[in-house]
């Protein structure tokens, strides 16, 4: 019996020795140490032989087995060197090509918006200027001519900051001291007070908060540019002629822009701005509801009230304002269909604005 071992050994070992590549390699492991093969037949052949004799071939058994496992992981190995010098001769390297890349990262498309109307607006005399993102309820709303009762504070009467207390709901609203600023018009009042009796030109961008539902078209947090100009003479038509620059800068020269009575606290009178729809040329389509115009902007005049908060008399000096959502401006102009897109970090959606 320990001869019939020896006489598979020499035989594996031959085949094995022609075993040229991975797939021949494979199919010997099969043929001779698999679960069917060569030498687990002889081992079933343990039990038929007498119980003196089963330990010295079980030993037997088991060298034949090793010494297998050994000669296979040795050839293994050797076939993988040969593959590789094969690799390394067989093409010529170039240590002269340039190594790659790594991946760059670019700007958010937030901010590439944001810039370009940074460059438009500094093109017409405007600066930039930062106000906090928490404000205190006095700027926010109150210096903005929206006393506590003012009905407009509803829908802005949001996200307030705790301050003492963690549990803000047992404190009654007018111990509600600080509150993520929920437009970026309080910087109109800071910059006033700041430069008074100086004639002001700024911009005001940032993130503003607001309890609002998140859907395809809004969010509960997004961004504003708001403009302030305030001199003596401003008028009403050096705002819409601003508005109307901006639109042909940001959106293309043939633009067309049209104004619309509106109401905001802050501002006597206001307006709403409409830009023609630049998907269908004012036409009509399901983004611009058919009607041919596009809100790009709420705006109006100063209202004297603001002005005399920030520190101007209302009888000498006069002012625009103007504000922006920095998103949807970017949905019109890259034809996006979601918001929720800009704050969703899918590298997929931002890769495209690199």
């Amino acid at each position: 019996m320990h001869e019939e071992l020896s006489r598979l050994q020499a035989e594996a070992l031959a085949a094995l020795a022609d075993a040229a590549d991975a797939a021949g390699l494979e199919a010997w492991r099969v043929r001779y140490l698999g679960r069917k093969g060569a030498l687990t037949d002889t081992m079933k052949l343990l039990g038929t032989l007498p119980r003196e004799a089963r330990p010295a071939y079980g030993q037997a058994a088991n060298e034949v087995k090793n010494a297998l496992e050994a000669a296979f992981a040795e050839r293994q190995e050797a076939l993988k060197a040969a593959a590789l010098q094969v690799e390394l001769t067989g093409a010529a390297l170039d240590v002269t090509l340039p190594g790659r890349l790594p991946a760059l990262g670019h700007l958010h498309i937030t901010t590439q918006t944001l810039r370009q109307f940074y460059a438009i607006f500094a093109e017409m005399g405007f600066q930039v200027y930062d106000a906090p993102d928490v404000e205190t309820d006095e700027y926010n709303f109150g210096l903005l001519n929206m006393p506590p009762y003012h009905p407009a504070r509803d829908m802005w009467d949001t996200f307030w900051v705790t301050q003492g207390s963690p549990d803000l709901s047992e404190k009654p609203t007018s111990a509600r001291e600080l509150v993520l600023r929920t437009h970026t018009s309080p910087g109109q009042i800071r910059v006033m007070r700041e430069r008074c009796p100086e004639p002001i030109r700024v911009i005001l961008p940032g993130k503003c908060y607001r309890y609002e539902q998140i859907t395809a078209r809004s969010e509960h947090q997004f961004y504003q540019v708001e403009g302030l100009a305030v001199g003596k003479g401003i008028r009403l038509t050096d705002l819409v002629g601003t508005l109307q620059q901006f639109a042909r800068r940001m959106y293309g020269a043939g633009r067309r822009l049209r104004v619309r009575g509106s109401y905001f606290p802050f501002t006597e009178p206001s307006i709403e701005a409409d830009m023609d729809c630049i998907l269908c040329g004012g036409e009509g389509c399901g983004v611009c509801k058919y009607s041919g115009w596009l809100e790009i902007a709420g705006a109006g005049m100063v209202h004297p009230t603001v002005l005399r908060n920030g520190g101007y008399d209302p009888e000498l000096y006069s002012g625009f304002a103007f504000g922006f959502g920095v998103e949807r401006p970017a949905l019109m102009k890259y034809d996006i269909h979601d918001i929720r897109y800009f704050y969703g970090n899918d590298l997929r959606f931002l890769g495209q604005f690199g």
